[in-house]
């Protein structure tokens, strides 16, 4: 179950305040089940629950590389999913 519009607006990092990109149906865009947020600035993903609820505790994310999170940021403007417009 996607996170609806009106959330995805006001949820930002949890450590920095900043606003986060949403991958619905995971990395590759196959599986719900596999969905996370993604804080460029932070550079962490955090996971998005069986049951749709997004886990934004920094001790559940997991930290991504510098090189990851450029990837995705690309991957996420290819899927046209929305990317905050401070990321460039």
């Amino acid at each position: 179950m996607p996170l609806p519009e009106h959330l995805l607006e006001i949820l930002v990092c949890p450590r920095c305040k900043q606003p986060l990109v949403y991958f619905p149906r995971g990395e590759p865009d196959q599986s719900e089940a596999a969905g996370f947020l993604l804080c460029p600035a932070d550079r962490l993903r955090y996971p998005v629950a069986g049951d749709g609820f997004p886990v934004l505790i920094i001790d559940e994310a997991t930290a991504a590389r510098a090189d990851e999170v450029t990837r995705l940021v690309a991957r996420a403007r290819e899927l046209g999913l929305p990317v905050p417009n401070d990321l460039g």
